[in-house]
């Protein structure tokens, strides 16, 4: 009885000092909707691509716009490196930053990441008329040049053929993005080279904020971000 009476205490304390369920540390919802969205870029095509004039394009990009024509707002792009990125977002200097970040990116203490709305896999994939690899050791495999998996491909004992961008036409085994899967005609292997859990970065405690984000992000289907990706890589292409 006594316990009874000691928490239904507590409760009305709670209530007559008006603490409730965590509040945002700030006002970035309010702010933002009818405003200006502040977004940190971070330069990682197909995600997201900085030109040398300043702008943003990308998968994420396209995302970011339909979000700010959803909330009335204009977007003011801010590019930079990840760690400079996450600093200004712990400061709430921005209200968002984007870049192909992954939900295991070491920025908790810095920044609020989003629930993963899509997961991506980079795989192994043969074109017509190529066998698809039973084992990836001593087989030549075409893969972008200056790319992670050039170095997951020699972890591998396979033989990494650098190229500048895979075609679908190099004659072996190709390392893809899923999404270019079906854009090049691939056929897909049972070797996967990477998996990646993809999220936005938000200010820490801006709660409110983070939910309008994630509603926004977790009512994307799978195949909408696929579409968005191979389009981002056929524009990256100059001619």
């Amino acid at each position: 009885m006594r316990r009874t009476v000691t928490l239904a205490g507590v409760v009305l304390l709670l209530l007559l000092t008006g603490c409730r369920w965590p509040r945002d540390a700030g006002t970035t919802a309010q702010d933002v909707h009818g405003g200006v969205m502040r977004v940190g870029v971070t330069e990682a095509p197909p995600w997201t691509r900085v030109t040398d004039d300043g702008a943003v394009t990308g998968a994420e990009a396209q995302l970011v716009q339909r979000l700010a024509t959803r909330l009335n707002a204009r977007v003011e792009w801010y590019p930079g490196s990840e760690s400079t990125l996450m600093a200004a977002l712990h400061d709430r200097v921005l209200d968002l930053v984007i870049g192909g970040l992954d939900a295991k990116a070491p920025w908790t203490e810095q920044a609020s990441l989003t629930r993963p709305y899509v997961t991506m896999r980079t795989v192994v994939a043969v074109p017509p008329g190529v066998a698809a690899p039973e084992e990836l050791a001593e087989t030549r495999v075409a893969v972008p040049a200056g790319t992670v998996e050039v170095a997951t491909l020699r972890g591998s004992d396979a033989t990494p053929v650098p190229v500048p961008r895979v075609t679908g036409r190099e004659g072996l085994p190709v390392v893809v993005g899923q999404w270019r899967l079906v854009e090049l005609g691939l056929r897909e292997t049972d070797h996967e080279l990477a998996k990646h859990d993809h999220v936005w970065a938000v200010p820490p405690g801006e709660n409110g904020w983070q939910v309008e984000v994630e509603r926004f992000l977790l009512a994307l289907s799978h195949a909408e971000v696929e579409a968005l990706l191979a389009d981002a890589e056929r524009e990256q292409v100059t001619p």
